[in-house]
């Protein structure tokens, strides 16, 4: 256990704790297949990743530079600076949201800047080894609170198990379903895990149970967070879930079941939920800005480990605009739109993902013993196949 809670602490932050907590207000439980589907979803294309990479010696990014042409690299790169900006943007309102929450005297703009540049600061200085330890204990309390919190409602168990069971999609909640699975089910922030397994010493095809292990209990964790923040999504009134004063209301809602214990666990769980985010995002995306340099420049595998790590300047100069240029949007003082526009910006991602997933994963010749199997291909299908039917009706919705 070590790079998979990371990538899971990363993707279940922010967008989870928006998203989700909407879509139960707006639609009750029976939406929970979503939490459900997201981290299965998530388990799949996590575990793509890391066999592409364990069976090639390359990260993902690589091969799809190699495999399907250098045209892929600067088509994904326009997409990481907008992704990068939105989403930054999105965990600056998120951690300004729970630090207001806690302290109001500080305003929403003031505590997303002070994360921000925390977050900055632990990664400019820590190691790998740091971050990780930070983001189990932080994982830690962001489970315990909100089960705890979930199970203190006491939920009608019929209705979760109906709400799991069987999928539904209620007219008006395509861009609700959309913006769960981008913040459940993943978005760019899935790469990083090839290049955290790689700062933990994990390489060859030898690596591949150990692999499962870690990613599937991590995103167990996730499916238990999905669903516990949607049964307490469904506790509030939907204006309260769609406005700034989210974390308040949940937190008043938990103080009448559990008294004062009630509001302070949710408080911290849901500080370490957009904390995890921040400092995952702040970690993680660098990588892929230094990978992308070294494909440019075309440097031999050694030159090119030594660039894509932590030290570099590539590195470090992506980690500045991650930083800085993101604060912009909380000019907007919109913070729950900026955070659910980031999960369905990052849900657009996904089909291309499964995409060449599917394709590059499935060829024996490049993976050898590592291929894909029937039920990996299939589960790979079923998400290509939703992704791109949401997606498309999203931007249908959008221009129309």
């Amino acid at each position: 256990m070590g790079p998979g809670i990371a990538v899971a602490a990363t993707g279940v932050g922010a967008g989870d704790m928006i998203a989700s907590t909407n879509a139960g207000a707006t639609f009750g439980t029976i939406m929970l297949w979503t939490a459900v589907y997201g981290a299965i979803l998530k388990y799949v294309l996590t575990e793509g990743v890391a066999r592409w990479q364990l069976a090639t010696g390359t990260t993902l990014l690589e091969g799809w530079v190699e495999r399907l042409g250098r045209w892929v690299q600067y088509v994904f790169l326009i997409y990481l600076i907008l992704w990068s900006f939105i989403v930054g943007g999105g965990l600056l309102s998120a951690c300004g949201l729970a630090g207001n929450a806690i302290f109001p005297s500080i305003s929403v703009g003031a505590w997303g800047v002070i994360h921000s540049l925390a977050g900055a600061g632990l990664v400019m200085l820590g190691r790998y080894s740091l971050f990780e330890k930070a983001m189990k204990v932080l994982i830690g309390l962001m489970f315990v609170s909100f089960l705890m919190s979930a199970y203190a409602l006491s939920p009608s168990i019929p209705e979760i198990v109906a709400g799991i069971t069987w999928p539904s999609v209620p007219l008006g909640s395509v861009p609700t379903v959309l913006s769960v699975l981008g913040g459940v089910g993943g978005s760019l922030t899935v790469l990083c895990y090839g290049y955290w397994i790689r700062e933990a010493g994990r390489e060859g095809p030898k690596w591949m149970s150990g692999i499962r292990i870690d990613v599937g209990t991590a995103y167990l964790l996730t499916g238990f967070f999905g669903v516990a923040v949607m049964i307490l999504g469904a506790q509030l009134k939907p204006e309260a879930a769609g406005g700034a004063n989210i974390v308040l209301a949940m937190a008043d809602r938990l103080e009448l079941a559990l008294g004062p214990i009630g509001r302070w666990s949710l408080y911290l769980g849901f500080w370490a939920a957009v904390i995890t985010s921040v400092l995952g995002v702040w970690q993680g995306i660098p990588y892929m800005f230094a990978d992308f340099v070294a494909l440019v420049k075309r440097m031999n595998p050694e030159e090119r480990a030594e660039l894509v790590r932590p030290n570099s300047r590539y590195y470090r100069a992506f980690l500045l605009f991650l930083t800085f240029p993101p604060m912009l949007l909380l000019l907007v003082d919109r913070p729950v739109a900026i955070v659910l526009l980031y999960t369905i910006v990052g849900a657009l991602f996904m089909p291309f993902l499964a995409a060449t997933l599917l394709y590059m994963n499935s060829k024996e010749k490049w993976v050898g013993s590592l291929k894909n199997g029937m039920i990996t291909n299939g589960l790979l299908i079923l998400a290509l196949v939703l992704f791109l039917y949401l997606s498309v009706s999203q931007i249908y919705r959008m221009l129309g």
